[in-house]
């Protein structure tokens, strides 16, 4: 079975249980992750769910991976959308702050660093690529950025100072929520379940346990998913990686939309280390060069 990283959503809210589940994220995964108010209240509403529907997820959902709640800041000057966004990140269950301006945001999250921050490139104050750089130059902060144009040269520049991945407005807030969790998963669980593999790509040493690598010149600086490309690459030792494979393991599921990001990130990974090191099979996908 293909291994895809879904999202199950069960949060009581005011004597309700509202179940947000696998047709909200529009993919089949065979992985469900868990959100649960751990509230008196919410512990009794959850045992209002039927024992054939819990039974039901767990023959479709064997593996349940629960994550906490995340701490998520919005940084939009559309309140509209910042509003929006926040809305739904509750109810995902995450703890959620908005602000308005570059300036503000970066002194919020230097204060109280969030786990993962929705960006906006367009802000006044400072933009969202100046945002980006200015935290990502002390905390190892996952970061989504949010686009108005489907322009490569902004999104190349966001990817370049440390975004994780970007949506393109205007989307709907379910394709934004499970890009969220998709990279939640992944910088959430690096944190946590590092193996101790050492790799060798190319003329660098990877050091997976600890998330470091460098080569001839020193170390290199990588984004999460950036790190998490070149480590499944470099665990083929040479075989292709077909964008299916790339997506399923670093992105934790399958969407047409993340094709063009692979291959943003690709760009981006040709330009930090040496050019000719990541091979393109064309109509495939990647291959690392390890002769």
């Amino acid at each position: 079975m293909i291994d895809v990283a879904g999202q199950l959503l069960l949060l009581a809210h005011e004597q309700e249980v509202l179940d947000i589940g696998i047709a909200d994220l529009g993919c089949h995964p065979r992985k469900a992750r868990s959100v649960v108010s751990e509230s008196p209240e919410a512990t009794s509403d959850m045992h209002r769910i039927s024992r054939t529907r819990v039974g039901h997820l767990h023959r479709h959902f064997p593996t349940v991976v629960v994550v906490g709640t995340s701490r998520i800041l919005v940084v939009d000057d559309d309140l509209a959308i910042a509003d929006a966004v926040a809305q739904r990140l509750r109810a995902d269950g995450h703890d959620v702050n908005t602000v308005h301006d570059g300036n503000v945001a970066v002194a919020t999250a230097l204060v109280a660093p969030p786990d993962l921050v929705v960006l906006d490139l367009g802000l006044p104050g400072a933009d969202g690529i100046e945002v980006c750089r200015r935290i990502r130059a002390h905390h190892d902060v996952a970061v989504v950025m949010l686009t108005a144009r489907d322009d490569e040269t902004d999104i190349l520049v966001g990817l370049g100072v440390g975004a994780d991945d970007y949506v393109v407005k205007p989307f709907s807030p379910r394709e934004l929520s499970a890009r969220i969790t998709a990279v939640l998963r992944r910088t959430l669980g690096a944190r946590e379940t590092a193996s101790a593999n050492h790799l060798r790509a190319g003329l660098y040493e990877i050091d997976v346990a600890r998330r470091l690598i460098w080569g001839p010149t020193g170390d290199v600086h990588l984004t999460v998913t950036e790190f998490d490309l070149l480590v499944d690459l470099a665990k083929a030792n040479g075989a292709v990686r077909s964008r299916d494979d790339l997506m399923t393991q670093v992105w934790g599921y399958r969407d047409a939309g993340v094709a063009r990001t692979i291959d943003s990130h690709i760009r981006a990974l040709r330009r930090k280390l040496d050019a000719e090191m990541i091979r393109t099979i064309h109509g495939i996908g990647y291959a690392l060069d390890v002769g």
